[in-house]
Formats: C-alpha cells, sequence, structure tokens
C-alpha cells in the first residue's frame, strides 16, 4: 500500500509528467486559457490515460512479448491511443455535447498527445505490473490535470490584470509556465 501511494505522489507531483518530462505540452498551452475547459480537456486525458495503460500493459504482455515484436510496441500503442481517443469523442458528443464543443479541435489531439504515449511506453520500461500500470497511468493524468487546471486559473486571472503588452499573450504564458515548473522542482527528492 506505501509503495502505490508512493507512486501516485511521485507521478501527481514529483515526477509531473508536463513539468518534468515535458509531455503533453501542447494540450497545456494551448488548452488552459479557460478553467472549464482545461477541466473538461483533464477529465478526458485521464479517461483516455487510464484506459490506455490498462489495454497497452495487455497488448505489450499477451501480445507483443510471446511473438516477440516488442519492437512494433510504438506503432501499436500509437493504434491503442487512437482508438481509444475515437470512442471517447464519440461518446463525449452524445453525453456532453457543450464539452465537445468547448474542446473544439484538442479533442482529436489528444490523439498525439505525446504525455498519453509517453505514459504507456514509462509502464513498460518500468516494469510495472498491471495494477501499478493503471494507478501510474490515472496519477499521471492527475497529475497532468492539476497542471492544466492551475494554468487555466492563473491564465484567468491575468486577463483582469494588466499585462505589458510586449509580454501579453504567449510570453507571458511561456514566463508563468517555467515558473510553474520550478515550484513543482521544489517537490524532487520526495519520493523515486
Amino acid at each position: 500500500m506505501a509503495e502505490m501511494a508512493l507512486l501516485i505522489v511521485g507521478a501527481i507531483f514529483v515526477n509531473n509528467v508536463v513539468f518534468t518530462k515535458f509531455l503533453g505540452i501542447c494540450p497545456y498551452m494551448g488548452v488552459s486559457k479557460k478553467l472549464d475547459t482545461a477541466a473538461g480537456m483533464s477529465m478526458a486525458v485521464a479517461f483516455v490515460l487510464t484506459l490506455a495503460g490498462a489495454i497497452t500493459y495487455i497488448v505489450q504482455h499477451y501480445v507483443l512479448v510471446p511473438v516477440h515484436i516488442e519492437y512494433m510496441q510504438t506503432i501499436v500503442f500509437i493504434l491503442v491511443i487512437a482508438s481509444l481517443v475515437q470512442l471517447v469523442e464519440i461518446v463525449m458528443k452524445k453525453t456532453a455535447p457543450a464539452l465537445y464543443k468547448a474542446l473544439g479541435i484538442y479533442l482529436p489531439l489528444i490523439t498525439t498527445n505525446c504525455a498519453i504515449l509517453g505514459i504507456a511506453i514509462l509502464s513498460v520500461q518500468n516494469d510495472f505490473d498491471f495494477l501499478q500500470t493503471v494507478v501510474f497511468s490515472f496519477a499521471s493524468a492527475l497529475g497532468f490535470g492539476l497542471a492544466l487546471v492551475l494554468f487555466a486559473g492563473i491564465r484567468e486571472a491575468l486577463d483582469l490584470r494588466q499585462v505589458p503588452k510586449a509580454f501579453a499573450g504567449a510570453p507571458i504564458a511561456m514566463i508563468i509556465a517555467g515558473i510553474l515548473a520550478m515550484a513543482f522542482m521544489g517537490f524532487a527528492g520526495m519520493v523515486k
């Protein structure tokens, strides 16, 4: 149980997928202008990432390894992730049309979100068992969501402030992203 708690804390804070692995930067910068959109994207990524972790574990250990085609891992994982994103898109379109419209182009971009593929590959590289893979995937998604929601909240607050013209838009967003990454570096060394 303690090992799982360390895995969760490590994935959310210490080894945050955005701030330490630099994965998922495109949606991090693109969807973080509004808090509700960021929260919706976080939930979609959490669902896809957790499911992708479970399915890629099964595919890796019960298909690729027994057939000795581990070299196909990246291509197979990309196909699994793309299929899952299509499933999420169909379900979201039917159940949450407002969120589907709010996410717009960013929902299909989950397919190319390197955080999802990166976490699936990291799970294999760390030789996690099935439960560890699912927990690590979900905790990494929570870390991604935390980063996205924090950043979106700060960007919404900045909309109410007067930012010098030279820093308005992307420049101030990059500065804030850097400051958040440095803040998360404070967690370094807490867990492996």
